[in-house]
């Protein structure tokens, strides 16, 4: 497959502006407005509104979404560059029309949603009158989805949830949830559970404390407990059965997007790192000329433009394969790749800037500490390593013989058969 590393000029002109607009008129933002989705703040409709509007009116509104939607239909490599750009400011996606999880959410909404559940739910939350939450893990099972126990149970012309779920990102605000549940405990492990609909002030959804990470004043992850929660038959999202299925909607793309958004938080964490160098003196000279501060700066510059050109590779093979489970293993890379680069450059940056980089007049310790974060969320790390191996495992077979095939002796012998006729004619001429 050809490919080449260039952006046609009349996107890169739309990067440009966005570049420019989130630098002014976004990253301000995040001083003056608490959490973006917190509709009970007057200052965020006053503020974010308006620009709002100039992202609509420039065709930029949740791109990932097609025509159809109000989106451009845009591809991963789009979308990619778009995301690194708004990864510098915490108000960006919300501003553009594609915060989390809201966008997973809306696709899914949009692939598997009745026409009345779009009208209700899907409209309003493209149109961000409304947010939403994706409540999947659970306590006693974090984010593997073979010993949930949160489960689902047909009574009647309704659907009657009960169990608990842990860390629902953004349950205070949200106006629904997206809730997986078992409906079927004794079928395969795969199809045990299906996805519902389930409006927030729907009676026996408890939200037992909201949990704050990190340096965060204010927690936004519920733990949530379902007691008895009644909602109609029809708010099942696809079959009974396929909530796993109905997963892998928002997970593929969206962790593409997570990705190109940590690119531009470490890129604005080397940046500071770059300008402090360069700006306080020890020992008679600056921090730039110190030997182990350059090892640092070089260390953060390839880590991050590694890992930017693997994230840019596997967004292009998804628009040219149109196949998620062939790029399987890049995703499941980036993934892994993305917390230890995130981790690595703002623990540099925090080193350079000494006491002044651990304290909360910094952004960098709150880094460290979400680069955990990052390194769970959407399944950690580790069961990323092990499908990254399986899927390159997968391209190659094992020997029974005792000495395997690239043995040197072997490839020895093979070369001396290949060229027996020329090394005995040249023999011969001598």
């Amino acid at each position: 497959m050809a490919w080449d590393f260039e952006t046609d000029r009349e996107f890169q002109r739309e990067l440009d502006w966005m570049d420019e607009f989130v630098r002014d008129e976004i990253e301000p933002l995040d001083f003056v407005i608490g959490h973006p989705n917190d509709f009970s703040d007057p200052n965020r409709d006053r503020l974010i509104r308006p620009l709002q509007k100039e992202v609509k009116k420039r065709g930029l509104w949740a791109c990932h979404l097609g025509p159809d939607l109000g989106g451009q239909g845009y591809g991963q490599l789009k979308l990619a560059l778009m995301n690194e750009i708004l990864g510098r400011a915490k108000c960006a996606p919300v501003v553009f029309g594609c915060q989390a999880p809201d966008s997973g959410n809306a696709e899914i909404l949009a692939h598997y949603g009745t026409r009345e559940q779009k009208e209700r739910y899907l409209q309003p939350l493209l149109d961000n009158e409304i947010c939403s939450c994706y409540s999947m893990t659970e306590p006693q099972g974090g984010a593997d989805p073979k010993v949930f126990t949160c489960g689902a149970e047909l009574v009647g012309d309704e659907w009657v949830i009960n169990g608990e779920k842990w860390f629902s990102s953004n349950a205070r605000y949200a106006s629904f949830l997206i809730v997986m549940a078992v409906t079927d405990p004794d079928g395969p492990a795969y199809q045990r559970m299906s996805m519902f609909i389930v409006p927030s002030e729907t009676k026996g959804v408890e939200i037992v404390r909201n949990v704050a990470v990190g340096y965060e004043s204010e927690g936004a992850h519920a733990y949530i407990r379902y007691n008895d929660v009644r909602v109609p038959r029809d708010h099942i999202l696809g079959a009974e059965g396929q909530g796993f299925i109905v997963a892998q909607t928002r997970l593929g793309g969206g962790r593409i997007h997570h990705a190109m958004r940590t690119v531009g938080k470490v890129r604005r964490a080397f940046d500071m790192m770059c300008e402090r160098a360069l700006s306080r003196t020890t020992q008679g000279e600056v921090l730039a000329q110190k030997q182990m501060v350059q090892a640092m700066i070089a260390d953060s510059w390839i880590d991050i433009e590694t890992f930017r050109l693997l994230v840019l590779r596997t967004a292009w093979k998804i628009d040219k394969l149109k196949n998620y489970k062939e790029v399987r293993a890049d995703i499941s890379a980036v993934k892994a790749a993305m917390p230890r680069v995130y981790h690595d450059v703002y623990a540099r940056a925090l080193q350079i800037h000494g006491s002044l980089g651990l304290s909360t007049e910094m952004p960098f310790a709150a880094g460290v500490l979400d680069s955990f974060h990052m390194g769970l969320a959407d399944g950690p790390t580790e069961v990323h390593k092990v499908t990254v191996a399986k899927q390159v495992l997968g391209r190659y077979q094992g020997t029974d013989e005792m000495f395997p095939d690239y043995h040197l002796i072997k490839r020895r012998e093979r070369a001396l058969e290949k060229y027996a006729h020329r090394l005995e004619r040249d023999v011969g001429n001598l």
